[in-house]
C-alpha cells in the first residue's frame, strides 16, 4: 500500500474509533440527550457518520444508489433517531459500515476515479479527504457534547 494511502486510512480509523469512544460508559438517555437546539446528540452523531460513510464509500465509490442502500436522502435526516436505536445497534451499524467501506476501497489506488457521486466524478483521494474532514469535524462535536453530558451527571 502506498504511504499516503496508509496514512489516510490510519487517520480515518483513528477518528472512527474516536467517535465510537464518545459513547463509552454512557446510558441510553445520556447518548440521546439534546444539549443544542438542533437534533444533534451523541447517538445521532454516530448515526450520521455511519450514513455519511455509506454515502461516500457505498454510493460514491461502490456506485449503489442511496435508495437501494436504504439511506435517507439528506444529512439532516441522518441525525434522526428512531425509538429502536440504541447505543449497541447504532454502534453495530457503524462498525458494519466501516467494514463495508474497507472492502469497497480495497485495492483501489488513490487516483482511481469513482463515479457514484451526484455532482460528478471524484478521485478516491478526494473521497478519503472528505470522509476524514467529516469525521474530524463530528468528533469535535462529540467530544464537546460528551463533556457537557458528563458535567450534567456530576
Amino acid at each position: 500500500m502506498e504511504p499516503e494511502r496508509a496514512q489516510l486510512d490510519a487517520f480515518i480509523e483513528d477518528y472512527r474509533r474516536g467517535i465510537e469512544a464518545t459513547l463509552s460508559g454512557l446510558s441510553e438517555e445520556q447518548a440521546r440527550r439534546r444539549l443544542v437546539p438542533s437534533a444533534t446528540t451523541l447517538l445521532g452523531l454516530l448515526k450520521h457518520v455511519t450514513w455519511m460513510q455509506k454515502v461516500w464509500f457505498e454510493e460514491c465509490v461502490g456506485g449503489t444508489p442511496r435508495g437501494e442502500l436504504g439511506l435517507v436522502q439528506t444529512p439532516d435526516e441522518s441525525f434522526q433517531l428512531a425509538d429502536a436505536d440504541t447505543i449497541a445497534s447504532v454502534l453495530a451499524a457503524h462498525q458494519e459500515a466501516c467494514a463495508t467501506a474497507r472492502k469497497v476501497v480495497d485495492g483501489l489506488p488513490l487516483d482511481a476515479v469513482v463515479t457514484g457521486h451526484r455532482a460528478g466524478p471524484r478521485t478516491l483521494r478526494w473521497v478519503h479527504l472528505q470522509v476524514l474532514r467529516e469525521l474530524a469535524h463530528h468528533c469535535g462535536h462529540a467530544d464537546i457534547l460528551r463533556e457537557q453530558v458528563l458535567a450534567d451527571a456530576e
